[in-house]
C-alpha cells in the first residue's frame, strides 16, 4: 500500500495563495469524493485545512502524486505548474514523519501549539464520516495522535517561547491574568502580524481586530481569525477599546503617537495597556514607554526573552524528534506487514481447503464403519501429504539452483526446531 501527502503551508506559500485552498470541515464530504475519484483507483483520503496549511493525505495501491496535484490545482483555480512551486510532496516514511510533526506542533508557526491537534482530529473525523478513511490512514492518524500525546507529556515542547510573537503572548499573560478576557488590536497585516495573531488566537481572546492601510489585505487576514477589520485612520479614536496592541508595519514614521496613547489611557481610566512594537523603524513613539500604566516592548526587549528560551527549545525539539523517529519506524513496520496480508489470507484459505477435504473424507470412512484409529491415521497422513507436496516437488526439481532455494526454504520453515 502506498501512502503519500501533498501540501502547502505558511513556509511554502503566501497568504493569498493559501486562501484559494481553504476547505471548511462541512465542505469536506463532496470534496473528498471528488479527490478520490481523481486518483483513478480505489483509495483513501483526508484533508487538513487550517489558516496556515492545506494538506492532502492519501493511501492506495499505487502512488498518484501527479493526479493529486492536478486535482488540488483545479480546485483552487490555478495551474499545476504554478502550484507545484509552492507545495511539498512526501511518500511513505516521510509522509508519516510529516504527519507526526504536524500533530506534535513541530511544524506550526507557533511551536508546540495545541490547536493543530484538534484541527487534525476534526479532519480525520470528517474523512471517516465521508467514508474516505480506510485502515491505512486510520492507522497513520491514530499513531499521529499517540505520538503527539507522548511529545506533549514527555517534553516541554510547548513551554518555551521561540519567537517574538510567542514572547509577546507570554509577557501579555504575565500582565493579564486571563487572556480570554482581553481585546487585542493588530496594526499591519504582514507575516509577523499573522504569526502574532496565530499566537494570540490560540489563547481565544475576547475580541481581535486588525488595522491596515489596505482594507482588502486586512480583511483577508481578519477572516482567518474571525477578527474585525478597521482603517489606520480610525486608530486614534479607538485605541482605548483594546487591552493589547501589537504593531508591525513598513511605515517610515510612527503611527501611534504619545498624545493618542495619553487620550486612550484617560478613556480607559488608566487600566493597563500592553503594547508591542515589532517594527523597524518604530511604529510607536518611544516616549510612550514613559507613561504610567503602559507596558511597551520593542524588538530589542523581546529578543532577550527569545534568547533565554533558545537552549530549552532546542532540547525539547531534539527529544520530540526522537519520539517521532520511533513512531515512524513503528508505522513503517506495520505498513510492511500489511503488504503481506493478501498472501497470509491466501495461505489460510489453502489450509482451510485441505482441512475441509480431509475432514469430509474422514466422515465418509467413519460412516462406512471404518475403525476410528484407522480413520485418524488416514486424516493425519492426508494433511501431511498435502502440506509437503509443494516442498517435495521443488526438492525434486531438475534445476540445481531451484533445488538449493527449495532446500533453504524447507530447512527454514519446516526444520527450525530440529537444528
Amino acid at each position: 500500500m502506498a501512502v503519500w501527502a501533498l501540501g502547502l503551508n505558511h513556509n511554502t506559500a503566501p497568504l493569498d495563495l493559501r486562501g484559494r485552498f481553504a476547505f471548511a470541515v462541512e465542505q469536506l464530504h463532496p470534496v473528498l469524493s471528488g479527490l478520490r475519484d481523481s486518483l483513478n483507483q480505489p483509495g483513501e483520503a483526508a484533508i487538513l485545512s487550517t489558516c496556515n496549511r492545506t494538506e492532502i493525505y492519501c493511501a492506495a495501491q499505487q502512488p498518484a502524486l501527479a493526479q493529486t496535484l492536478d486535482w488540488l490545482a483545479q480546485s483552487g483555480g490555478v495551474s499545476p505548474e504554478a502550484l507545484r512551486a509552492h507545495t511539498y510532496t512526501l511518500e511513505a516514511g516521510q509522509a508519516a514523519r510529516h504527519a507526526f510533526r504536524v500533530a506534535s506542533g513541530l511544524d506550526s508557526m507557533v511551536l508546540g501549539e495545541p490547536q493543530i491537534l484538534g484541527q487534525m482530529k476534526d479532519a480525520v473525523r470528517a474523512a471517516n464520516e465521508a467514508g474516505a478513511l480506510g485502515t491505512t490512514l486510520h492507522q497513520l492518524f491514530q499513531r499521529s495522535f499517540a505520538v503527539a500525546k507522548e511529545v506533549r507529556t514527555s517534553t516541554e515542547i510547548g513551554a518555551h517561547s521561540i519567537s517574538m510573537a510567542a514572547a509577546s503572548v507570554r509577557l501579555a499573560s504575565q500582565l493579564f491574568e486571563d487572556l480570554s478576557q482581553v481585546k487585542v488590536l493588530f496594526v499591519g497585516a504582514g507575516e509577523m502580524i499573522e504569526l502574532c495573531a496565530t499566537h494570540f488566537a490560540a489563547r481565544t481572546p475576547r475580541a481581535m481586530a486588525i488595522a491596515n492601510r489596505t482594507l482588502e489585505r486586512g480583511e483577508k487576514l481578519a477572516s482567518l481569525f474571525g477578527a474585525e477589520v478597521m482603517r489606520l485612520a480610525d486608530l486614534p479614536d479607538r485605541l482605548h477599546e483594546f487591552d493589547v496592541i501589537v504593531s508591525c508595519t513598513a511605515s517610515s514614521l510612527p503611527l501611534i503617537g504619545l498624545g493618542a496613547v495619553e487620550r486612550a489611557l484617560n478613556k480607559r481610566r488608566h487600566r493597563p495597556l500592553f503594547m508591542v512594537d515589532l517594527a523597524v523603524p518604530r511604529d510607536i513613539e518611544p516616549e510612550v514607554k514613559l507613561l504610567d500604566d503602559v507596558y511597551l516592548y520593542t524588538v530589542d526587549d523581546l529578543s532577550t526573552v527569545v534568547q533565554t528560551a533558545q537552549a530549552n527549545r532546542q532540547a525539547a525539539v531534539a527529544q520530540a524528534e526522537v519520539i517521532i523517529d520511533a513512531g515512524v519506524q513503528s508505522f513503517l513496520h506495520w505498513l510492511d506487514q500489511r503488504s503481506m496480508v493478501p498472501l497470509i489470507q491466501q495461505l489460510h484459505g489453502q489450509a482451510e481447503h485441505w482441512r475441509s477435504v480431509e475432514l469430509q473424507r474422514a466422515h465418509k470412512l467413519l460412516a462406512k464403519g471404518e475403525p476410528v484409529e484407522q480413520v485418524l491415521e488416514a486424516l493425519a497422513k492426508g494433511l501431511s501429504q498435502k502440506m509437503l507436496h509443494g516442498a517435495m516437488a521443488e526438492l525434486h526439481a531438475g534445476d540445481h539452483a531451484a533445488r538449493e532455494r527449495a532446500r533453504y526454504a524447507v530447512e527454514h520453515f519446516f526444520l527450525r526446531d530440529s537444528r
